[in-house]
């Protein structure tokens, strides 16, 4: 750890025994417990919305969540010599979800599924609202629609243009019928119910931020929460679980009925994560890093990536037809 950083340290009541570095921040070892010392990847006016919120959750009875500590003058956010901004968490001593454990997948949502039923909490202080799905998607496609153009006009073409030219077609139909699919839905009570009741999502709940503890599930890492349709979250976990297990049907369904045996899920709810599921977010993804990259040399890996892509695009078909009845 840098010499500004132990300072930083020096801001709090707590005695620390040791430091170790981990992705991106610092275990501290103390006589109060395991804290995790990192940058402040969130505006100093939304940190005691976000307290705040941790303590609701407290209260509400789940308490496996990386509250953050202030330091001794009561500030959230403490600085070091050289400007950086810090928050010292609770941590935990534990290792993150394995996704290529089933079990423990559906552990994960089921933890998804209790954090929901709580985090329906009024809270005004800087808590914003996730777009619409509508402007989203549109924006997408608009962008996908720019990029075609932009390498339709290459004189020179290379590996990952002339594969780019060879599927979009094919993965552009999966993004228009979402938009048809999502306006013929009632995508648009379910969003503003949502927002009006203050509904609030972790944001980015993944496995990296499932913690599986001897004793339970601990949850990290709410900096993006916001007020949003709840199965966000859920989509954004089946999604990242689904690309490691080839779109594993009876392993998707599974997860859903974890889910739902705790909170249920709704028609509306199974639109929307329909519909999320047939916007080929990957190869909107891809397309983006390929227009902003230094397109003199395109390496093989972006290549493969676009090839995954398309893979998993396909994998998915079965997945909606099967769980969704939709068809393509």
């Amino acid at each position: 750890m840098q010499e500004y950083e132990l300072k930083v340290l020096e801001q709090y009541d707590v005695n620390v025994k040791g430091t170790r570095k981990t992705r991106g921040a610092f275990f501290c070892d103390t006589e109060q417990g395991l804290f995790l010392l990192k940058e402040a990847g969130i505006s100093e006016k939304r940190v005691p919305a976000l307290y705040k919120m941790g303590e609701a959750l407290k209260e509400a009875g789940y308490t496996g969540i990386d509250q953050i500590l202030p330091n001794a003058e009561g500030n959230y956010i403490s600085v070091s010599e050289d400007g950086g901004r810090y928050l010292l968490k609770h941590w935990y001593y534990g290792r993150e979800c394995d996704i290529r454990r089933s079990r423990e997948l559906s552990r994960a949502v089921k933890n998804l599924a209790r954090l929901h039923l709580i985090m329906v909490m009024p809270m005004e202080e800087y808590i914003f609202q996730e777009s619409h799905l509508k402007d989203i998607y549109e924006s997408h496609n608009r962008e996908l629609r720019k990029v075609r153009k932009f390498v339709r006009n290459r004189t020179v073409k290379g590996d990952f243009e002339l594969q780019f030219l060879k599927e979009y077609e094919s993965l552009y139909e999966w993004a228009d019928a979402a938009v048809g699919e999502l306006a013929a839905s009632a995508y648009d009570e379910l969003y503003s119910d949502s927002v009006a009741n203050s509904h609030i999502v972790h944001g980015e709940y993944n496995y990296h931020n499932v913690l599986m503890l001897t004793d339970g599930i601990a949850t990290t890492n709410f900096e993006k929460f916001r007020r949003n349709v709840q199965v966000e979250d859920l989509y954004y976990f089946l999604r990242k679980s689904m690309e490691k297990h080839g779109w594993n049907v009876h392993l998707c369904d599974c997860m859903l009925n974890a889910y739902s045996a705790i909170r249920p899920i709704s028609d509306r709810e199974m639109e929307y994560l329909k519909v999320r599921f047939i916007y080929p977010e990957k190869f909107w993804k891809i397309t983006g890093s390929y227009y902003r990259s230094n397109k003199a040399w395109i390496s093989v890996k972006n290549v493969e990536k676009f090839q995954t892509a398309v893979t998993q695009t396909e994998e998915k078909r079965k997945l909606l037809e099967e769980i969704f009845s939709f068809r393509l």
